[in-house]
């Protein structure tokens, strides 16, 4: 379960298809993985239906529960008056 947290922590927010991708792991792996850290609290899943080219794709969009994100380098917007 750590280098599926790892990865996470590592690219933010993630669908389960590129985590197994990345980190190597089966599809059905990841998925066991992803739901015994999300019962735990661990990190915060949805599921997302998207279609490419025509394809109906089912995943599952992850992210670490309560981590923000670096910012961004460069520059900020100024704030409005």
């Amino acid at each position: 379960m750590v280098d599926v947290l790892d990865c996470l922590k590592k690219y933010g927010q993630r669908l389960d298809l590129e985590i197994a991708r990345e980190t190597g792991v089966p599809l059905q792996t990841v998925r066991e993985r992803l739901a015994a850290l999300a019962a735990t609290g661990a990190i915060i899943t949805c599921s997302l239906t998207r279609f490419e080219k025509g394809k109906r794709i089912d995943a599952w969009q992850c992210r670490v529960s309560g981590y923000v994100p670096p910012l961004a380098p460069g520059r900020k917007a100024a704030p409005k008056s």
